[in-house]
């Protein structure tokens, strides 16, 4: 079900890194907030599965401002199979697997996400319910867990948006930005890969528009 009316929230942070995936070493920001960084902060706020969120436009209030930092991070990735692994060989040690990466991230970022809440097959209730909880929840600020800004560090607030607030009169080619991940199982069927979908983003005075056919 589609609404002429999306449901909207202001999310802004003091830093933000929405990271590039062709970027295999050094984190490079994209100069705006990404659908997958949008929909993750909204499923912070309020998330169920009787519903998927589908953001429609997002909006940039601040102008773009790049920095660059130097931070310490670990070259492994944590998983079940690593973990036992860290047992057996007697503890995992991070200073052994620490190196110094390159950031170059967004700072005092600002948007408005406009999104639809649309119900699974198998929900039953109003759809009006859950449109009321998610209005409820962002004006007391609540959430499941700490929504973000593309790293986990990089908290992010939020809040209803005010009436006096615009987009920034701002037109940029994005080029390819990454939309979402679509999931399956490979060849052999012994597990599910995320498969990378993208799309030709552009903002257009201060909005970029989300294209409804990739939900497909």
């Amino acid at each position: 079900m589609h609404y002429d009316s999306p449901l909207t929230v202001k999310v802004w942070g003091d830093w933000a890194c929405f990271t590039r995936p062709e970027m295999k070493v050094e984190r490079v920001s994209y100069p705006v907030m990404t659908h997958s960084a949008a929909r993750g902060v909204l499923e912070a706020i309020f998330w169920k599965p009787e519903f998927a969120w589908r953001v429609r436009e997002i909006q940039v209030l601040r102008p773009i401002r790049f920095f660059s930092v130097l931070r310490n991070e670990v070259n492994s990735i944590a998983s079940h199979r690593s973990a036992q692994g860290w047992r057996q060989g007697g503890g995992y040690f991070a200073d052994e697997d620490r190196a110094q990466r390159h950031t170059l991230a967004l700072r005092e970022v600002a948007y408005v996400v406009k999104a639809d809440l649309l119900l699974k097959p198998h929900a039953d209730a109003d759809p009006a319910k859950y449109r009321d909880q998610f209005r409820r929840r962002v004006a007391r600020g609540q959430y499941h867990h700490t929504p973000y800004l593309g790293c986990r560090e990089f908290a992010a607030q939020f809040g209803e948006p005010e009436a006096t607030e615009r987009p920034l009169p701002l037109d940029m080619d994005l080029g390819l930005m990454l939309f979402d991940l679509d999931y399956e199982q490979d060849r052999e069927g012994r597990g599910i890969r995320g498969k990378p979908k993208f799309f030709q983003a552009k903002l257009h005075s201060g909005v970029l528009q989300i294209p409804q056919e990739l939900f497909g």
